[in-house]
């Protein structure tokens, strides 16, 4: 009788809860919009005028900016190369997260191929930008061209694609288990659509506007996926023996 009741006793007391094992999400996530935005404001027109060239700019305006604005280009490429070890980190430990609390299907995965992928873009991108900012190289016009137009490749479409292929890959299985706030998963939902059409402007100039709009909502993304995930679960009852 007395085991009948103690027995009762322990499946009514709660469950000890375990701990994931991970730097804390929100802040890798808040560290790389710093990061990134501090690498914007380094080109954009608070800092210069006129600021950072768009693609469709005249080949002349591009290649006067890199001459004109080295030192704001080596800044921005610093700050980038930084803001890339924050966001490969979250992608990382935000699939460990999910797989810590019980996703096993293919979108962890996918979510890890996309942050990694849009970290290392970010990262080759701020390399091209550093190297396209020294003078002997920005003597050359051809070259100079050359190397914003794979700079714009690696940090317009080459980052927000990826990202959106992050963002699904997280959304789509905390939606169905319900690991986040549903506006979340929705906003993360609706972004990674507006990230994969980005990929248009690659040869439609006026979808370049779709670039921004999947970096910059991207960020409130990050910083709310990472402060919402749960951290903890309850423990595995012990094997019976």
């Amino acid at each position: 009788m007395e085991a009948t009741i103690a027995a009762s006793a322990l499946e009514k007391s709660p469950r000890p809860s375990v701990r994931h094992q991970s730097p804390p999400l929100g802040v890798l996530a808040t560290a790389f919009t710093i990061l990134k935005l501090a690498s914007i404001a380094c080109v954009s027109q608070l800092a210069s005028q006129p600021p950072f060239p768009a693609p469709q700019q005249p080949g002349a305006d591009i290649v006067s900016y890199f001459r004109l604005h080295p030192s704001l280009v080596l800044a921005c490429a610093f700050l980038q190369v930084g803001a890339a070890i924050p966001l490969g980190l979250f992608a990382a430990s935000t699939v460990s997260r999910l797989r810590f609390l019980g996703v096993q299907a293919a979108g962890a995965t996918i979510a890890l191929f996309g942050g990694l992928a849009a970290a290392f873009d970010t990262s080759a991108c701020a390399a091209v930008l550093w190297t396209a900012a020294h003078g002997g190289v920005a003597a050359d016009a051809s070259l100079l061209q050359g190397l914003y137009y794979l700079a714009f490749a690696l940090g317009g479409p080459g980052y927000s694609m990826p990202l959106g292929i992050l963002m699904a890959g997280v959304s789509v299985p905390a939606l169905i288990m319900k690991l986040m706030p549903r506006w979340i998963s929705v906003l993360g939902l609706a972004l990674a659509v507006i990230g994969e059409l980005s990929w248009l402007s690659l040869i439609v100039p006026g979808a370049l506007f779709l670039v921004p709009l999947t970096r910059f909502p991207g960020f409130v993304w990050l910083i709310a996926a990472g402060f919402a995930l749960p951290a903890t679960r309850p423990a595995r009852p012990a094997a019976a023996r």
